[in-house]
Order: C-alpha cells, then structure tokens, then sequence
C-alpha cells in the first residue's frame, strides 16, 4: 500500500611524532606530568563556513585535510579518517584523537570547545560519544580558559543524565594511571550546578526515568561532588536519590512546604505507587496522568497490554520503532488491536513524525527489519502485523518532511554493473532497495539532483517522479544489464555535459578496493576542467573494511554501509564542515 502523499516534496532553501596517549600527558591538570613532544604542524583554521582550504578559483588547490577537519570528523563519527562505518558503535578512544590534542597543544583550546558545542547542539554528530569525550579531555587541559570553556558547555550539552553519565565516565578513563582523580573543585562545581540549575519537576522525572549508566548512578554523582542543594526542591531530590523515599515521607510530613516541594513530592509519590502497584488499570491510570515512562515502571509492569496501551500514546516513535518486533513476539500486538491501532495512528500523523524529527531512512531500517520477522541476536521471532507494515510504509514517505535540503548540487549515481541483491551488513535491506531510497531522498528533497545508473561504459540519468513509490523506484534502477564496474562514469557524464556539480555521491554493490580506475584522479581533473569545489562520497553498500583509496583530499569520504548516520556524513561533507 502505498500512503498518498503531497505533491511537492521539494525545497529550494539553499543550503615520528609522538602518539596521543604520550601526548595526552601534558593534558592533564592539575597533575604535572612532563610535556610530550608534538612535530604535527598545524595548518590554518580557514573560514567559518567550511574547514577545508581551496585556492581563489574554488577548485583545485590545497585539498589538504588540516587539523580543524580531522576534528570534525571526529566529533562527528568517532574517526578522524576519511571512513565512516555504518551502525558502528565502538568506544571512543584516544588513539582516533590526534587531531584533538594537537590543536589544545598549540592553545586552540576554546576553538576546540566551539566545534564541540556546534556539532552537539546543531545535529552535526552521529552519535554524541565523540563529542562528550572531546569535551572530557578538554576539561583536563593544563590552560585554565580551555577547562572553564568545556565546564561551561557541560550545561548545554548534557541536559540529559545519559551524557552527564558518559561525560563523568570519559574523564575517568583519561585518568587512569593518574596518580590524581578526577573530582576536583571545578568538576564538583559543574556536577553540582546541573542538578541546582534544573528545572525540578524536570529533575525528579530526569532522576527515575534515567537511574545509573555507565557504573554511576546519581547517588554516586552527588556524594562525590558535595552537592548543596540550592533549593528545598532540589534538597527534596537528593534526599530521595540518597536516602530514599521512606526517609523522604518521613522528613517532609509534618513540615509546611512551599509549592514546588510540594509538586515533586507529589510527583514522586505518583512514581512511588506505579512502582509498588500490581493493579493494571491503577497504573495505566499513573502513565496517562502524569506521562510516566517505561523507565520508571517494573518489569511485570511490561508485561500488561493495558500499560503498554497507556505508554503507547506517548513514547517516543524511535523507541517504537526499536521495540516492536519484540512487542510483537510478546503477543501485547494483537491484530486489530487497541495497541495496533494507536501506534498505526502515529506513525501516519504529521505532527507526531515532525515532531520526532525521524528520518526516513531510519523508518525503512525498522520496517524491513520489523518484516523480517526476527532479531539479529537471540531467538526472538515473530508475525509482522499487516497494518503496522503499511502504516510504517506511509510513514517513510511523509517523513521525508523531515529532511532539511542541503541546497547544492548533487550527482547520485548507482552503479548496477552488478546483482543488487546482497543485503547491507547489520541490515535487513537488499542494496538496490538502499539505492533507491538514498536517490529517492535527495531528488526529492534536493532542488538540484541528477540521479543516474551506470554499467559497463553506459550512464543512463533517470527521471524520478514525485508521485514514484520506493518499488518504483527500485525497478527503475535495476532494469539494466550487468556489466563490469567502473565509478568514473558519472565524473566522466558531468564533464561531458558541462554540469558543475557540487557533490557525488556514488553507490557501489562492489568492495570499495577493486576498481582499476580511480573515481578520486576522475574528481581531481573534474574540478580542474570545471573550476567547481566538488566533492565525493563513495558509498560501498556491502564493504566492510576497505578504502577506495589511500588519500589525503579533504573533498573525499568513503562510507562502509549504509544508514541514517550516512547522511549526517555526507550533509557535513557537502557544506565543507568535515
């Protein structure tokens, strides 16, 4: 089924040296502990707009990739190399942060604090490890400007306990083998304002709904930053994560309180109750009311259709999407259920996709996985329902609502000289389906987009109408003959054709490491013949672990994979932020 949509989808906003762990050494305060040597030269910042240096015609230059991107790489997907990995989730190390330290050696400190506060708060970042271990080590600098500036964006980037938990992590493991520990007076004061700077209605669902990650809980965070509670709100909060919540009845009985202590003890009464009631309804009642969370609920509590049909209505759709075969395995998704239905109608409701900010990409990952009928790991198995697969169908196409235009001109080119059968490694998508989305997404949301397939020596652009479904387009693609590989071709039609394109994006069923010719010499003459700063990103569908190249031009990322991270890369690539 194929969900109607509106009829324009498009916008037209524009848009030797010495290794890190020996260098991190001179990092650290307030340890003394002697300087390592750097011979890393460092190269100039550039401009505001991008993090690459060009001479004055734009094209080719000095593609040279300085420190500044190598950070931004960093922060945005955890490697300050030219790879992005799809799905990887690896722990942030300093090995992949030399960059990093060299640019706090040569006292570009706070500059380094900027992108990190940029790349967090602007949506730039994959994921938020990179970042929050940047500013963990920044924390610890030996220049006192660097350690007040990332202290300071601590309120802004961990306004959740989850990365308040991974922040405090962070700094332990960059101090081991210190003969310091990490809780100084400026960590407990930048530990103690986030908890008296919070909003305490926000704070006591903050404190039950995210209890401990990472080996420390709030109990812990509180006792070793000698928090004094600026408020009887927030003293009401530490005594009940402390002491807990019979001390706390006992303590604020009697007592006349003011109006905010009374609405945080009235709302961890409410937690209280869900946690000790085995009444159903009584606790469905609790989640409707006072918008609890399954967090804050126990586990026999998940297992009741009823409260499932209560946190259904306000759980976030990404935690909707992750859980629903495992819902549905659980027979607490029947069909044509209440259940069924409520999630049915969110996902086909505008506002509740916008509000989401989900992207489509991330909707076809969990609709084909949900369709498989069983999990990665484990035994976990199950029967999709029916309307959920088409309510999931509609929601990928109004999602694309979501996508905010990049405002350049872009090539996406899908090489079929080979089957597209094979499916993307920790995915249950085939890569001509992969294909078709990524060239249904951009034509759709891209005011200037030339989508083509090519194969043995032959380009043939495509037409890809508003109204085509993902099948559609799929077949559209995948209707030429097979042939032998060669991802020069669309380089090669854009110079034919006098196109100035901004950024190629190339997909490739074939290992990154086979082709005879290189798209990245086809690139370099490209923009000497068309005087355009293009860039490229070539995307190995089925790769795992090997480069197109072994380069150091700016204008070029290969992607391993595929998935919702991919298109962070490629928006940042093309702006000239990584």
């Amino acid at each position: 089924m194929h969900c109607a949509r509106p009829s324009s989808l498009r916008h037209s906003r524009p848009g030797g040296e010495a290794s890190p762990h020996q260098a991190a050494t001179k990092l650290y305060s307030p340890c003394k502990y002697p300087q390592a040597s750097f011979s890393i030269t460092m190269e100039p910042s550039g401009n505001s707009t991008s993090n690459h240096t060009s001479n004055s015609t734009g094209a080719e230059g000095s593609w040279e990739i300085s420190d500044k991107t190598k950070l931004c790489r960093f922060l945005c997907y955890g490697s300050e190399g030219d790879i992005y990995t799809a799905r990887e989730q690896g722990r942030v190390s300093m090995e992949n942060a030399g960059a990093l330290l060299t640019l706090l050696q040569d006292g570009r400190g706070a500059e380094v604090v900027e992108e990190i506060k940029h790349f967090a708060l602007e949506g730039r970042a994959v994921r938020p490890g990179p970042a929050l271990f940047a500013l963990a080590l920044c924390s610890q600098h030996s220049e006192l400007k660097t350690r007040q500036a990332a202290f300071k964006a601590l309120k802004e980037f961990c306004r959740d306990p989850a990365n308040l938990f991974s922040f405090i992590q962070y700094k332990k493991e960059l101090k081991e083998g210190m003969k310091c520990g990490i809780w100084g007076r400026a960590l407990r004061k930048a530990v103690s304002d986030w908890y008296n700077e919070q909003d305490p209605l926000r704070l006591a669902a903050a404190v039950t709904r995210c209890k401990q990650r990472e080996g420390w809980s709030h109990q812990d965070l509180l006792r070793l930053s000698h928090t004094k509670p600026a408020t009887d709100a927030v003293a009401l909060i530490s005594k009940y994560v402390t002491k807990g919540w019979k001390e706390v009845q006992e303590a604020y009985a009697d007592k006349e309180n003011s109006e905010e202590v009374v609405q945080v003890l009235s709302y961890l009464e409410v937690v209280e109750k869900a946690k000790h009631s085995c009444d159903e309804l009584e606790v469905s009642g609790l989640i409707e009311e006072h918008k609890l969370g399954r967090e804050q609920l126990l586990t026999d509590h998940l297992r009741s259709k009823q409260v499932w049909g209560a946190l259904l209505k306000e759980i976030p759709l990404h935690s909707i999407l992750k859980i629903l075969g495992k819902m549905t395995s659980n027979k607490l998704l029947e069909p044509r259920s209440s259940e069924v239905q409520t999630i049915c109608d969110r996902l086909q409701n505008e506002a509740s996709l916008k509000k989401a900010k989900i992207h489509p990409f991330s909707i076809l990952l969990a609709s084909e996985n949900y369709k498989r009928g069983q999990g990665y790991q484990g035994k976990t198995k199950w029967e999709a329902d029916v309307s959920i697969l088409k309510a999931m169908d509609c929601a990928f196409y109004k999602s694309f609502m979501n996508v905010e235009p990049v405002g350049k001109h872009f090539v996406v080119a899908v090489d079929v000289s080979t089957s597209l059968t094979s499916i993307v490694p920790g995915t249950a998508i085939s890569t001509a389906v992969a294909a078709a989305a990524v060239t249904m997404i951009f034509s759709q949301t891209e005011e200037n987009t030339d989508v083509l397939a090519f194969s043995e020596g032959a380009v043939v652009p495509r037409s890809l109408s508003a109204d085509m479904t993902l099948a559609d387009v799929t077949a559209e693609l995948v209707k030429f003959p097979s042939g032998s590989t060669d991802c020069t071709l669309p380089i090669t039609w854009a110079t034919e054709n006098g196109k100035s394109i901004d950024m190629f994006i190339i997909l490739t069923n074939n290992p990154l490491w086979t082709f005879a010719a290189s798209p990245v010499d086809s690139l370099k003459k490209y923009r000497l013949a068309s005087g355009t700063a293009s860039r490229l990103v070539m995307c190995g569908l089925t790769s795992i672990g090997h480069a197109i190249a072994d380069t150091e031009d700016s204008g070029l990322i290969s992607i391993f994979g595929f998935d919702h991270g991919a298109f962070d890369v490629i928006r940042n690539l093309a702006l000239g932020l990584i």
